[in-house]
């Protein structure tokens, strides 16, 4: 069994690294948030930082980073959708992740009541309000009120770890 290391946080890009780097063993699953703010096209951006809040009232929240070029879109948004990502999402997740193109042209999508898209490949949607927005270093955390969801009744998810994109084992 390997120990593990206890270093102080020690400000510079090197203890930034290690952060992040001790940051990349825990895995996540993969997410597009998408929008339509204020009369534009529907726009999505890919996310790994997605957590249930609360049940009663359901309550999601996701972090968006202040230098992304959405930012000025999800400051304007009133509602989002967080799509769950499939196995077979990974290039689309690729370029939804990247600055610049944030476009849903070539996405099959199904628009909510809310207006916001949802991808219709999704393995789960969850619609919502904005609820709150909170400063967070170098980050905003957008918490959502879940208007709606639904999920696929099966399927496989993408997930991240340690700076790559992972898939589960086969089953059985």
């Amino acid at each position: 069994m390997s120990t593990v290391k206890n270093p102080a946080i020690e400000p510079g890009v090197d203890s930034a690294r290690r952060f992040r780097n001790a940051l990349g063993w825990f895995t996540t699953g993969v997410a597009v948030v998408t929008t339509c703010a204020g009369g534009g096209k529907p726009i999505g951006i890919t996310i790994n930082s997605f957590s249930s809040v609360s049940l009663d009232p359901p309550l999601v929240l996701w972090c968006l980073d202040k230098k992304s070029d959405t930012l000025p879109i999800f400051e304007r948004a009133t509602h989002f959708t967080v799509n769950v990502l499939r196995e077979e999402h990974r290039e689309l997740s690729s370029r939804l992740a990247r600055k610049g193109d944030h476009s849903l042209d070539d996405v099959d999508v199904v628009e909510a009541d809310s207006g916001c898209p949802s991808l219709k490949e999704a393995l789960a949607h969850f619609e919502c309000e904005i609820e709150a927005r909170h400063d967070a270093g170098d980050h905003i955390i957008m918490i959502g009120r879940v208007l709606k969801f639904d999920h696929a009744d099966d399927g496989r998810p993408l997930l991240y770890h340690r700076g790559g994109y992972q898939m589960l084992p086969p089953v059985g």
